[in-house]
């Protein structure tokens, strides 16, 4: 599907946006963990098409997978779905959902882009539209979630990023001060487990993308910290619910068995 054709889908819905948003879903197959993860079958669906199809539900705007490899890019349209081939040797899933952007629209029509990682075939359609809700603040260049934390453990465990939140009681929003792979905040009170999804407006993900790596970025191996250093503003939202990550053989079991669980309710 060509991008006149997707403008044109889009009128036809008649849905009315926040902006004019477009989800893309940043995905390659030389996963170190789990090589091949994006087709990884989930009950009889590849992973990518499972995310694919959360992501048009949530009703945000066209949905575009942004591939390197020619075997994701025939999964996803076998699927009905639209994909945009770019290079191999991007170091960060925004760099390449950037490239699409420009190749997909270069006349620069869509002003926010959700950025969705590839291995969250549980996220909530109503959270991918709640992060680009957070948009709605016009001093707000990204917008993200968190959730909270209940699981002790996962405070000491590095593989779990955790957001610094500036917030007041009972309020759903706050903004980001600093994520990190440690235990922060020190002391009790609420701790923020950090979801991978991205709201960006179009000049903040340009701006983003023409930045060197930062200092604190490095060094937490987090790339959103480079956003931080430059002086943009990250707001945080925040659900009630964990999407489960793929990143290994045993995360995939368990969103196997999740999904299994959910089709057997619903049957």
């Amino acid at each position: 599907m060509i991008f006149g054709e997707i403008m044109s889908n889009k009128k036809q819905q008649n849905v009315k946006f926040i902006e004019n948003p477009v989800v893309i879903i940043p995905a390659r197959l030389s996963s170190t963990r789990l090589p091949g993860k994006p087709l990884a079958d989930i009950c009889g669906t590849p992973m990518i098409v499972r995310v694919l199809r959360q992501a048009e539900e949530a009703n945000c705007g066209p949905v575009i997978v942004a591939c390197s490899d020619i075997e994701i890019k025939t999964v996803v349209e076998e699927a009905g779905g639209t994909a945009v081939m770019t290079r191999q040797d991007h170091l960060s899933g925004s760099d390449r959902i950037y490239e699409a952007l420009e190749i997909l629209d270069p006349e620069e029509n869509f002003d926010s882009i959700i950025n969705l990682q590839g291995d969250l075939p549980t996220i909530s359609p109503f959270d991918v539209k709640k992060s680009l809700s957070l948009l709605k603040n016009k001093d707000v260049d990204i917008g993200t979630l968190a959730s909270r934390i209940s699981d002790k453990s996962e405070l000491s465990n590095h593989n779990v990023v955790k957001i610094v939140v500036s917030c007041e009681k009972h309020i759903n929003i706050g903004r980001a001060l600093y994520f990190t792979r440690a235990n922060a905040p020190s002391g009790e009170g609420d701790h923020w487990h950090h979801i991978g999804i991205y709201a960006y407006r179009r000049n903040a993900l340009k701006r983003f993308v023409t930045l060197p790596p930062s200092y604190l970025e490095k060094q937490e191996k987090l790339e959103q910290l480079r956003a931080m250093e430059d002086g943009m503003r990250i707001e945080v939202a925040f659900v009630d619910s964990i999407p489960l990550g793929v990143d290994t053989p045993h995360d995939l079991e368990k969103v196997r068995k999740i999904i299994m669980s959910h089709k057997k309710l619903k049957d």
